[in-house]
């Protein structure tokens, strides 16, 4: 996200206009988001992984986020908390759930898009949305961390490989290999047996692509795809994944810089409508 530039943040201090700024924060168990907006604008955001404390985690995120726009807390004016912690951030003036914030944050960005899929750290979701950016429906997997961010975390460690790469090594298999399971702990066993068969990473990596995407589009199908879909979360950075869910979906699916920060966007979208 681009910041004020000094001459603007000169500017808007002068107007008072600083005073407008709305936060977005979205405490995730795996990684906290905060986003800022100012007059109907994204000025800044930042990611960072929670760790144990979610309360040091968005507090530190938060003052970073606002220091490098050269502002402080008393320009914010009001703030909105998201994500598996919302509760814990204390000066929020309201918290909102996931779902909402996504939807506000897809809408706020393409008010073309109808469909989310958010996958993130513990769980995945998959939201559809009216022509005014409003929820008609939604499906969710919190029981289990299978095909989630944490679940190719624990693969990305079996199989000695930066998680960063999977989706490029990905695209380079001609046979993905087939892993029945998406249980973790079963699913590390597979693929431990793979390795010692010889079979090839990006065969194993793409094996366990398109069974994340299977997972998901099952999911998917209780509620029924609308295009255009829009794919937010971390796990949208994993190309790999993003293509075998085309696959499965037979849909193309618009993935955003913005991304990982989708739901801290439409928290801070929400927050500038609060009242008062």
């Amino acid at each position: 996200m681009r910041a004020l530039a000094p001459g603007e943040l000169e500017h808007s201090r002068e107007c008072g206009l600083t005073k407008v700024l709305t936060v977005g924060v979205d405490s995730g168990s795996n990684t906290t988001k905060v986003a800022v907006m100012r007059n109907g604008t994204i000025i800044g955001s930042g990611v960072t992984f929670t760790g144990y404390s979610a309360e040091k985690s968005w507090k530190r995120l938060l003052e970073d986020v606002l220091s490098d726009l050269g502002v402080d807390m008393s320009s914010v004016g009001r703030i909105v908390s998201t994500g598996y912690g919302r509760n814990v951030v204390g000066i929020a003036d309201k918290a909102i759930t996931e779902i909402t914030c996504h939807a506000a944050g897809a809408h706020f960005l393409d008010s073309s898009i109808r469909s989310i899929i958010d996958v993130g750290g513990q769980d995945s979701k998959f939201i559809a949305l009216d022509g005014n950016g409003r929820v008609e429906n939604f499906a969710m997997n919190d029981k289990c961390a299978a095909g989630t961010g944490r679940f190719l975390e624990v693969m990305a460690r079996a199989l000695e490989v930066d998680l960063d790469k999977f989706g490029e090594i990905s695209l380079q298999s001609e046979n993905p290999a087939r892993i029945s399971s998406l249980c973790t702990v079963f699913a590390e066993s597979e693929v431990v047996s793979l390795i010692s068969k010889g079979e090839s990473r990006e065969n194993i990596i793409a094996g366990i692509h398109e069974a994340i995407a299977s997972r998901i589009t099952s999911m998917i199908n209780r509620v029924g795809v609308r295009c255009p879909v829009l794919m937010a979360g971390g796990v949208a950075k994993n190309i790999g994944v993003v293509k075998a869910l085309e696959r499965e979906l037979g849909a193309d699916i618009k993935v955003l810089e913005t991304a990982q920060v989708n739901g801290a966007i439409g928290a801070a979208v929400l927050a500038a409508a609060i009242e008062g």
